[in-house]
């Protein structure tokens, strides 16, 4: 018994060692869309070609997290209250620049704090179809929304999340492509 404790412990530790890896939005092995659920999908393009990874200034640091995943949420939420009663939408994000950029030579511990300036602002480009209850094509679009002021208008209540100026980016999105949809 006593020879099994330190192998099961040696066991416990490697397990949580490979559950602990930290996310990365390029990996070929991360989704690429939103489970199929509700009447709003959200699918994304490949994160490795997105302008964010591709013009970072620390593409290590980029790639960090499940931000593209907590965005496409963002979107699915807050779409789904905005429809008719009977319609679907489809939404590819297509690239996305997020607000701020890294500024390594400010020094070491710069390389991994993300700085918020005018000259960083957020972008976003998606696709999107709008289907009716027997799925013919109300509208189409792609839209390419920015901010370049997003520093003078995130909401307060967000204050805390990373996401804050993509999400209100997207959020005054929604209000005026859904502004007359009657929901």
């Amino acid at each position: 018994m006593k020879a099994l404790l330190p192998a099961l412990l040696i066991g416990l530790l490697c397990a949580t060692a490979a559950d602990a890896r930290v996310r990365n939005v390029t990996d070929p092995e991360a989704p690429r869309a939103l489970p199929d659920e509700g009447r709003v999908g959200v699918a994304w393009t490949d994160p490795a070609q997105f302008t964010e990874i591709r013009h970072s200034n620390n593409r290590w640091e980029a790639r960090r997290g499940d931000w593209v995943r907590q965005l496409a949420e963002h979107l699915r939420d807050g779409t789904e209250t905005r429809l008719p009663p009977g319609e679907r939408l489809e939404i590819t994000i297509t690239d996305i620049r997020r607000a701020g950029n890294y500024e390594p030579w400010n020094g070491v511990q710069m390389d991994r704090v993300r700085v918020m300036r005018e000259i960083y602002w957020p972008r976003i480009s998606l696709e999107f179809r709008r289907l009716d209850a027997a799925g013919a094509v109300i509208e189409e679009g792609e839209r390419q929304l920015s901010d370049t002021g997003y520093l003078y208008g995130a909401s307060a209540t967000r204050r805390t999340d990373p996401l804050r100026y993509e999400k209100s980016l997207l959020d005054r999105w929604m209000r005026s492509e859904f502004a007359g949809s009657g929901a």
